[in-house]
């Protein structure tokens, strides 16, 4: 990590993804489910803050668009 920036954001995205994760486990539902592990992952690929806040925002919304 790079910058002070690109720390809180994964530490933000991290607990969405928790949220995610938490509760596709309970649901059994598979796009929350692997959007959590995705929100967990992924910051510590990106290191471009811009990048990181983007492909985050891309993560957060794709399972209120996508129903399976």
């Amino acid at each position: 990590m790079e910058s002070s920036a690109q720390l809180i954001w994964g530490m933000v995205f991290g607990a969405i993804g928790l949220g995610f994760f938490v509760y596709g486990k309970r649901q059994k539902a598979a796009v929350p489910l692997t959007v959590g592990i995705a929100l967990f992952i992924f910051p510590y690929f990106i290191s471009n803050v811009f990048l990181l806040v983007i492909v985050g925002a891309v993560l957060v919304a794709l399972p209120y668009f996508v129903r399976i």
